[in-house]
């Protein structure tokens, strides 16, 4: 029987150079900061592996891989400047190759984009002296030998990756060293390699390739990653972006380009070149098509394209060459893989969470709010395996944690019940997507459900269930996914206070002067004073600690502040809400300090207090002195993800008893996924 061939714009192989590349998804240059001792270990290379096992045609490993010392690792970089890093690679290119799959490696000297007090305590370089907002460090401007020095770095960076047998390279000119060559604003250097001339300005990045050229010969993939218009007034305009691309293009050396459109120097314009929920898909993706077609090289193109008709589209529509789906792929490695099955409604979705770039620019390692396995593939492996024994588990609550639990363990060949309260799933998630901006977020609980119905699971809704009514369904598990409430009786008066999910159901409206404490620091807080503030509350946003909502992330916390400045809400920083007391219509705040012993008074119509959750635990404490374990986990089982976690201390008893997430502690949806994922797995 003939295969029949697909006409899937997304499927066809394409050809770069002499390298023929499977498919037209890659994932872009993207640091996971995984590194150990700055090489790209088994962590980093297991991670890479699982995309190239689920189909995608490149992976563009590192972001980016540094080429100098004095370019140290700003978010776990691999160093490239390190031979041993060569057998490294080497490793995870042919794991990656195994599959099928092309491997190439973004080189980059990050100029002003690192910090002069890590690594080897060496001056941060550049060809000005501006300082990047984003990591502070006020430069060196270059002198003639750093030039020659770092152009042979790129050069022996270079030649290690040819060595360890990529097929190729991409130089990353997009907020680091080379681009700021290019820009009037930031070079400041007078020529050879600066001055009001492009051919000036253009004469590191051709050095530098043609450094490279010498090193790896003329068949060796070189392509650029490059901002073709950064956005930033007197920098690099659009039309300069296209010129900088022909120009590169001219030179012969260049056999790609990956287009990006503005500058990342601080965190809301990161954001705005890759955008989080609630802000626009595939923002740049015509420009991209733009300069594809004016400057005629292969295009790559990667920010906020999450799902597989936008990809195909700019496939189809022939904008891209290669579309970038990184992100996407955080969330579900095998999207290609589900594509060529016909199972594109299986993808996990991607919700522009951006947990994972957020943790990274935190000095945390990329996780994704939804796929606790990504990061944790070696003892967290994306594919789930059957149960040697069959049992009946029950899960109480159908929030991102209990269904998580119901999935995994209906996956693993269990029959699961889920009882929930509420007469639909998803907990606090369906509470927080009701605003428009994080409505994306409800994509976590629909995915599970979906699994869930496919996978057999019996749900009851509208069920509080009591301990007579768990214990008639005979189960062999039970898992308390109950959550927890919000708590606002944490000082004198606060129950006089609304909690933030009064405010962000609609349940509560208070207008006039309007106090958000926010000791918790988290999306609650920040998102109950957007909503009040757009509602045309006078709102002040007090928290106890130097800055403002310190959980919500960087770029998470852009859409935020530029919604709550725009209706001109107060931030209060430094300030611990000490007390509280009716004052006619209105409460009168009694407000301190963790600094010194100073405290005011302020009058306002109403405050809400965001101090997080406490666990809805009463049936869980109800179940545990008649359950096998007594509620008993036994961490080192856990943390090896080997064995029983679940010690037998009344083996007499009917049923093993754990709880999860919030109704352990109040924390976040990541943690109660892993928290369900890796107890169910090994029950």
């Amino acid at each position: 029987m003939t295969k029949r061939t697909s006409r899937d714009p997304l499927l066809q192989p394409y050809q770069l150079k002499h390298l023929t590349l499977k498919n037209r998804i890659m994932t872009t240059a993207h640091e996971p900061a995984y590194t150990e001792d700055g090489l790209p270990k088994e962590r980093y290379r297991a991670y890479h592996e699982e995309r190239a096992r689920g189909g995608v045609g490149m992976v563009m490993t590192a972001g980016s891989a540094v080429v100098s010392r004095d370019s140290p690792a700003a978010f776990g970089n691999i160093l490239a400047w390190k031979d041993e890093v060569t057998p490294w690679m080497a490793k995870l290119a042919e794991a990656c190759h195994a599959h099928g799959c092309a491997v190439m490696i973004q080189l980059t000297h990050l100029g002003w984009r690192t910090r002069w007090d890590v690594g080897d305590w060496l001056p941060a370089v550049a060809p000005g002296p501006a300082r990047e907002p984003a990591h502070r460090a006020f430069p060196k401007v270059m002198e003639d030998w750093d030039i020659a020095r770092i152009i042979e770095d790129y050069a022996d960076a270079a030649e290690r990756m040819q060595a360890a047998g990529l097929d190729g390279i991409e130089l990353e000119a997009y907020g680091h060293l080379m681009d700021a060559f290019w820009s009037r604003q930031l070079n400041a250097l007078d020529g050879p390699y600066g001055g009001s001339d492009l051919d000036s300005r253009m004469k590191f990045s051709l050095d530098v390739l043609q450094a490279i050229r010498d090193r790896v010969g003329p068949e060796f993939i070189v392509g650029l990653r490059y901002t073709a218009d950064d956005l930033v007034e007197g920098s690099i305009s659009e039309a300069e972006g296209i010129e900088i691309g022909r120009r590169l293009k001219a030179t012969g050396q260049v056999d790609f380009l990956n287009v990006i459109r503005g500058r990342v120097d601080t965190e809301p314009r990161l954001t705005d070149v890759i955008p989080v929920q609630g802000m626009t898909s595939a923002p740049h993706l015509d420009f991209a098509g733009k300069i594809r077609a004016e400057v005629g090289l292969p295009t790559f193109h990667a920010a906020r394209i999450p799902d597989v008709a936008t990809a195909r589209h700019a496939v189809a529509e022939g904008k891209l060459d290669m579309v970038g789906m990184t992100r996407a792929h955080i969330a579900d490695p095998h999207i290609v893989a589900k594509i060529m099955a016909g199972q594109e409604d299986r993808i996990r979705p991607c919700v522009g969470a951006t947990y994972c770039l957020d943790r990274i620019y935190q000095a945390g390692g990329a996780l994704c709010i939804h796929n606790a396995s990504t990061g944790r593939e070696l003892e967290q492996p994306h594919v789930i395996e059957k149960a040697a024994t069959p049992r009946k588990v029950v899960v109480i609550g159908a929030g991102p944690g209990g269904l998580e639990a119901a999935r995994v363990a209906a996956e693993r060949g269990h029959a699961v019940t889920v009882l929930e309260a509420a007469d639909q799933p998803g907990g606090q998630i369906r509470l927080l997507a009701q605003s428009q901006r994080r409505s994306e977020m409800i994509g976590i609980i629909d995915w599970r459900m979906a699994q869930c119905e496919e996978l057999g699971v019996a749900f009851h809704f509208n069920t509080f269930a009591e301990t007579d009514e768990v214990l008639a369904l005979s189960p062999d598990l039970v898992v308390l996914a109950t959550g927890g409430l919000p708590q606002v009786e944490v000082l004198p008066g606060g129950g006089l206070a609304l909690s933030p999910w009064e405010v962000i159901s609609g349940e509560a409206k208070p207008s006039g002067r309007v106090l958000v404490y926010d000791e918790a620091g988290d999306h609650a807080g920040v998102q109950a004073a957007e909503l009040l503030a757009k509602a045309g509350a006078e709102v002040e946003l007090m928290n106890p600690e130097r800055g403002i909502s310190p959980e919500v992330l960087g770029m998470n916390f852009v859409p935020y502040m530029r919604a709550l400045q725009a209706h001109d809400v107060t931030f209060t920083v430094g300030r611990r809400l000490a007390a509280l007391e009716r004052a006619g219509n209105g409460l009168k705040a009694v407000i301190g300090t963790d600094y010194s012993t100073a405290t005011y008074e302020a009058l306002f119509d109403a405050v809400v207090i965001n101090a997080g959750t406490l666990p809805m635990d009463d049936l869980y404490f109800e179940l545990k002195p008649l359950s096998r374990n007594l509620g008993e986990v036994s961490q080192a089982v856990l943390v090896a993800a080997r064995g029983y976690p679940f010690p037998q201390r009344a083996p007499d008893a009917a049923f093993d008893l754990v709880r999860i997430g919030d109704a352990v502690a109040s924390r976040n949806i990541h943690a109660a996924i892993y928290e369900a994922l890796r107890l169910m797995r090994l029950s």
